[in-house]
């Protein structure tokens, strides 16, 4: 039995690499559904090939705002995803992750306008493929974990589930969009900190427990923090309370309750070093889950 699937973004150029590493997981990256010369043959390889050698295939929607006061941006914005979803499903994706992007209403209306368009993509999504709505780091776009909870009630369909990128949640929760200062905000946060936000997402999760994760440092442009990922080991939030607390929740709050769930965490980081630091987070969370066996 797998207790959670792990792995990272590989197009089908890297997939044997990925699969000669071990890892259960892969995700078609964003990149793949907005390059020029990628037709639907090049998504039914991927799934020849995926399907054989992962448990898991996700997928992660181009970066498109989700919300314009346009309607010509939004109509557009509408089709590629329309067209990126059903070739996420050629390629065997049981999950189509979307970043939901920068407000423009600044109130309700950001999160019907998501509502609306999250309606519109399950139409063309296939019956077993989720979609997955990926937390914000920082209070100028939309997705909070109570912005994200608010949407799916809106859509009312348990195929839209969260997903957890952990360093945008530490960022929001912290206020570090706000302060900037990294250090002290990962100084207050503890293993309790990560087992109550894993909590918030369980009770708003069906299907998968989706988890995503990368080390960040800052960048200011002009006033506006800007994340920028790390190797792990170079940035923020400090590993090892996430790591205890994903270990204790995962085997305590899943495993011994048998719910029906299957867990994933998909390492985002830089691609100079993203096999290494997916095998290293792999082992950090693995040999913690030791204890509780």
């Amino acid at each position: 039995m797998i207790l959670f699937d792990w792995g990272t973004y590989n197009g089908l150029s890297t997939l044997m690499k990925a699969a000669i590493l071990g890892t259960k997981l892969t995700e078609i990256p964003p990149r793949d559904f907005s390059r020029r010369g990628r037709g639907d043959e090049y998504f039914t390889s991927y799934r020849e090939f995926a399907s054989k050698a992962f448990t898991t295939i996700t997928a992660h929607g181009p970066y498109y705002n989700l919300v314009s006061d346009v309607p010509e941006i939004h109509r557009r914005v509408v089709k590629a995803l329309k067209i990126a979803v059903r070739r996420a499903g050629l390629a065997g994706a049981e999950i189509f992750n979307l970043h939901i992007g920068w407000r423009v209403y600044m109130d309700q209306r950001d999160l019907e306008k998501v509502a609306e368009l999250v309606k519109s993509l399950l139409e063309d999504a296939p019956e077993n493929m989720y979609i997955s709505l990926e937390t914000t780091y920082t209070r100028r776009q939309v997705g909070s974990l109570d912005e994200i909870k608010a949407i799916i009630e809106m859509v009312g369909s348990e195929r839209v589930i969260p997903s957890l990128q952990l360093e945008n949640v530490f960022m929001y929760e912290k206020r570090i969009d706000q302060h900037g200062n990294f250090i002290q905000a990962d100084k207050e946060v503890d293993k309790e900190f990560w087992l109550n936000i894993l909590g918030r997402a369980l009770k708003l999760s069906h299907g998968f427990l989706s988890l995503r994760f990368s080390q960040v440092t800052g960048v200011y442009f002009g006033r506006r923090l800007l994340k920028k990922r790390v190797p792990l080991g170079k940035g923020y939030p400090n590993i090892e309370p996430l790591a205890e607390a994903l270990a204790e929740f995962m085997v305590k709050e899943i495993r011994y309750k048998e719910l029906p769930l299957r867990i994933h965490i998909i390492y985002t980081g830089p691609p100079e070093t993203k096999y290494e630091d997916t095998i290293a987070l792999y082992a950090e969370i693995m040999k913690r889950v030791v204890k509780h066996l």
